[in-house]
């Protein structure tokens, strides 16, 4: 199915997706690497607030490049997801709806997902620039001196995704090449 969806996600809209879906995403999501993430974590193990609402929030998995003269961005093109499953478990916890990122993921994370009713995204690896032209803002929200691995507020619009692990936990990752074989033998 295709679906055009709207971030802040709701618990209600990732429960419909499926893995294999298409989704056209708008709205606000947050981007965010494994340092940004220890932060986080490192925060909340402390009882402290995040610097931004994590309730139903969607992270996008990227480190920008600086926006050229007059852009809103730079390339922001995922980054390999398996970095960021140390602290996964502990966001969807609290409320995190969406993650956007490429490649695989831990069974903690898919667990996770499960327990939670949250969905993970993948992005085209090598397509940063395209993506970008999806940004119609964006913001330091905090951690400047991570740099392009800082905390930022991105107002996206019609962002292409695919829903890679649903929140029942099936997996684009172990589905896909299974019909794919399957389909070599049908022949």
């Amino acid at each position: 199915m295709e679906y055009k969806l709207t971030a802040p996600l709701s618990k209600a809209d990732a429960a419909k997706l499926r893995a294999g879906d298409t989704v056209l995403l708008s709205g606000t999501i947050y981007t965010a690497r494994d340092a940004a993430h220890k932060r986080l974590c490192a925060l909340a193990a402390e009882g402290k607030p995040l610097p931004f609402a994590i309730e139903d929030a969607v992270v996008y998995y990227a480190g920008p490049t600086p926006a050229r003269p007059g852009g809103v961005i730079g390339s922001v093109g995922p980054t390999t997801s398996y970095r960021m499953d140390a602290y996964a478990p502990t966001l969807l916890d609290m409320g995190q709806t969406g993650m956007i990122g490429k490649g695989a993921r831990g069974p903690e994370v898919v667990a996770a997902m499960r327990r939670t009713g949250a969905v993970y995204f993948a992005a085209i690896g090598g397509a940063g620039a395209a993506i970008s032209a999806c940004v119609q803002s964006a913001e330091l929200v905090c951690w400047e001196d991570l740099g392009s691995e800082a905390v930022r507020r991105l107002c996206v619009r019609d962002m292409p995704l695919t829903v890679v692990i649903d929140s029942r936990g099936e997996n684009l990752y172990e589905s896909g090449p299974a019909a794919y074989r399957e389909s070599l033998r049908v022949r």
